[in-house]
């Protein structure tokens, strides 16, 4: 799809800063692959080529520039190698899903490397396979990648985390292929390794039938947006702004370590591609930003993108399954990795792995343990086949409207697990649901349930359906990009000249005066209680709609945006912190029953009482309250006054149930907690909750999910010893302002700052904006990148190969 074209001086005006653009026989260049980066503040670098090959080039070279070590480790796991250089015992990190050790996490990947389906996926014809723009990026960047190794060498690399490490080596583009495909289906296949690669058939006689046992409180950890990805966005149209057609705000919740981090970038073709923003290390792409003409970014979304099958096995032989009364065997492959031993030497490790026609099989998923007897659990991942995901974004960095994001959506399918919340200069506010969706029809969910399957389902919306029966397999609508999803007409839209909104519930209350109805379960509940954060996301919108939330005027603005997002207000406070107070106060002689015995809170009602219900640093009883809200969750029948009631779906539930014995049990452990913690009950927030980057204490606002904040950040608490580090939060944030010409206005704030490497002067930088609230001005136009006061450059040419 074109962009919109450049006005003719300016695109001269690029291509001055390209020599090698000037003739037909200098832009071959032997092929070679050429691009500028221009950096601005903050290490934000401007990538200019002529064509995907060379802007790849240059995002390749500029990316590893900051965050190599984190990169190469990320190819040492989709290798299956990971057992190889730090031995097959060796914890590993969760950026691509759950795994206990290297070895289930070596045996994972190189099960899906022996498969094929990375280089299956990457021969198809788009839609199902890359575009020819998307090729050309990943062989520039696998390019860029290794030109600046080549160029610095493993032992001069500034990052101790890699520096001369024999894992850190050049790149190919399967690499890089396989480590997106593993990202998209990181919250499918990725979040069950474990129960992957360790079942195996009984040895003796095959046990009995027997619905597993579900502790639910594991199984709904797959759900809970707050422990791992979540997000808020909003897009304010033309009729909910104040001097503007749109705002937008992206407000992703990522991890802050590892190569789930977003990395910031600019990146133009002249007269073709002009797109500003941030992707995902390990994506050459911009996956949340802006053109001249729109913005977007993305929330995690409710439906599970995942289902399994429970089969009957063929009494005579465990290996083989009943479908439709015939006996089927199983596949069966023998995956072998190396590991290295503590004495140095290298072994292989083999396991036999099995599958079926409906998938692997799967002996465990959180909170539930599958045994493998009389009948076996088989898992399908709906994101299996999706290697498309760059088609999808590199289709919103050409288009020029919300309706053509739609179309982008709609021609490709491939979010993976994602809502899309967009704005446009035209002052349309935008949400989509159209994403990669089983299609599990109501309809099929009744009539193929298993017993396990009717639990999860409730806690979780994992469907498991009956595989002995072919006519419960999933269905394939007809404008599906592949089978077995839902196509994009039975997926929820929503455009509107006010607002949308989305907070990673599900599409029902995107807008409440229009609420989304009518879809199937799958795909999320309407009509139940929503978290404290969507309510916030709501209340802020509709307060400032309606200039009822003390800042200037009414609508969004650029202004105003970012605002809402930095005042840190938490809903669970607004309703509840005043009962909780009043209830302190009321305590006979001012103790409470903690757990641990009586504990005197005398102290703590006037704290609680003046506090300002915010999580700013200055905020004093933020602490004491959030250690008291976390315990909340765990009262049984719950902690409120007011139950849920969905004609009230945002004022309920409310009230604090203060005569409840576990509430007053948990407000007076809170406060034992922070003594033995040595911390004041009134303590300012940013005494206590800080990050560490290269020795340097940074306190940092926020708070985590449960609390109702927008601006989430996920503090690790360590009894006696408080929050000892922020791991998870607010990442890329972006906010974009569209006016009905000019060039569009942004703020941003890249949380953890461009690079892992310590040693950088982008380790810290904008973290310390961030803990001052502070943002990052965006320089999008020639102009504005030229009025730099700190603009450098890079020239990049491939070298001629010997």
């Amino acid at each position: 799809m074109p962009g919109r074209r450049l006005p003719a001086a300016a695109v001269l005006f690029l291509l001055a800063a390209l020599p090698w653009v000037a003739t037909p026989a200098a832009a071959s260049g032997a092929d070679r692959p050429h691009a500028v980066v221009r950096y601005t503040e903050y290490g934000v670098p401007h990538i200019l080529a002529a064509d995907h090959r060379g802007l790849g080039y240059g995002y390749g070279y500029a990316v590893a520039r900051d965050n190599i070590c984190i990169l190469a480790d990320s190819y040492v796991t989709v290798s299956a190698q990971r057992s190889l250089f730090h031995g097959p015992a060796a914890p590993t990190r969760s950026d691509f899903g759950r795994v206990t050790t290297a070895l289930n996490s070596d045996l994972y990947f190189q099960n899906l490397n022996d498969s094929g389906v990375v280089e299956r996926l990457m021969s198809l014809p788009a839609p199902l396979g890359p575009e020819r723009e998307v090729t050309d990026m990943v062989r520039g960047y696998v390019t860029g990648y290794n030109r600046y190794l080549r160029d610095t060498g493993v032992d001069a690399l500034t990052d101790p985390a890699c520096r001369g490490a024999d894992w850190v080596r050049p790149i190919t583009e399967l690499d890089v292929f396989r480590a997106m495909h593993a990202f998209v289906i990181g919250s499918g296949s990725g979040s069950v390794i474990d129960g992957l690669v360790t079942p195996q058939p009984p040895a003796g006689p095959v046990p009995p039938t027997a619905t597993p046992a579900v502790s639910a409180e594991q199984a709904r950890t797959v759900r809970d947006s707050g422990a791992d990805r979540g997000s808020n966005a909003v897009a304010a149209g033309r009729d909910g702004t104040s001097g503007a057609r749109s705002v937008l705000l992206g407000n992703p919740h990522y991890g802050w370590s590892g190569v789930a981090r977003f990395w910031q970038s600019q990146l133009t073709i002249p007269g073709r591609l002009n797109v500003s923003g941030a992707g995902l290390l390990g994506f050459p792409a911009v996956l949340i930003g802006h053109n001249r003409d729109v913005a977007w970014s993305h929330t995690v979304s409710t439906p599970t993108t995942y289902g399994l099958f429970e089969l009957t096995t063929d009494p005579a032989d465990p290996t083989r399954y009943l479908r439709d009364g015939v006996s089927t065997p199983m596949t069966s492959r023998t995956v072998t990795v190396r590991a290295k031993q503590a004495d140095g030497s290298v072994t292989p490790v083999s396991r036999t792995l099995w599958s079926t026609e409906l998938g692997p099989v799967i002996g465990a998923i959180p909170g539930v343990t599958l045994p493998w007897g009389a009948t076996v659990h088989v898992f399908r991942d709906a994101n299996a086949g999706n290697l498309r995901m760059l088609n999808t974004w590199f289709g919103f960095g050409a288009a020029r409207s919300t309706s053509e994001v739609d179309q982008v959506l709609r021609r490709t399918q491939g979010v993976p697990w994602l809502n899309t919340v967009a704005s446009d200069r035209a002052g349309n506010a935008y949400y989509s649901g159209i994403q990669v969706v089983p299609h599990v029809t109501d309809e099929r969910l009744a009539a193929c349930s298993t017993a396990l399957g009717q639990q999860l389902f409730r806690i979780n919306g994992t469907p498991v359906l009956d595989g002995s029966r072919a006519a419960c397999a999933w269905g394939t609508d007809p404008d599906a990009v592949e089978s077995g999803l839902f196509g994009p007409s039975r997926l929820p839209t929503l455009t509107r000249a006010d607002y949308v909104a989305n907070a990673n519930d599900s599409a029902w209350l995107t807008n409440p005066a229009q609420p989304l109805t009518g879809y199937p379960a799958v795909l999320g509940a309407a009509g139940t209680q929503r978290s404290a954060r969507t309510q916030q996301t709501i209340v802020s919108a509709q307060r400032r709609l309606a200039g009822a939330d003390g800042l200037p005027g009414a609508g969004f603005s650029l202004d105003t945006m970012s605002r809402v997002l930095f005042s840190d207000d938490s809903r669970v406070a607004e309703l509840t912190a005043a009962d909780a107070a009043a209830m302190c106060a009321a305590f006979p002689d001012g103790v409470a029953a903690g757990a641990a015995g009586p504990v005197d809170v005398t102290e703590a009602c006037p704290v609680l009482a003046a506090w300002d219900r915010s999580f700013r640093l200055d905020s004093r009883g933020s602490l004491l309250f959030a250690r008291f809200a976390t315990r909340l969750g765990a009262v049984p029948g719950g902690p409120w006054a007011t139950p849920f009631d969905p004609a009230d779906p945002i004022g309920t539930p409310a009230g604090l149930a203060t005569a409840k014995p576990a509430v007053q049990r948990a407000f007076a452990d809170a406060v034992a907690e922070l003594r033995s913690a040595g911390i004041a009950l009134d303590a300012p927030l940013g005494d206590h909750q800080s990050v560490t980057r290269a020795g340097e204490t940074i306190p940092v606002h926020g708070a985590p999910h449960a609390l109702g904040v927008l601006n989430v950040i996920t503090p690790t608490w360590r009894a006696g010893a408080g929050n000892v580090d922020v791991v998870h939060g607010s990442s890329f944030i972006q906010v974009v302002e569209f006016g009905a010409t000019g060039a569009p206005r942004a703020r941003t704030l890249l949380t953890y700052s461009q690079s892992a490497d310590p040693t950088s002067p982008h380790h810290a930088d904008q973290t310390r904006l961030f803990s001052r609230s502070t943002w990052v001005t965006s320089r999008f136009t020639e102009r504005e990148i030229a009025a730099s006061p700190v603009l450098s450059q890079i020239r990049l040419t491939e070298r001629a190969p010997r």
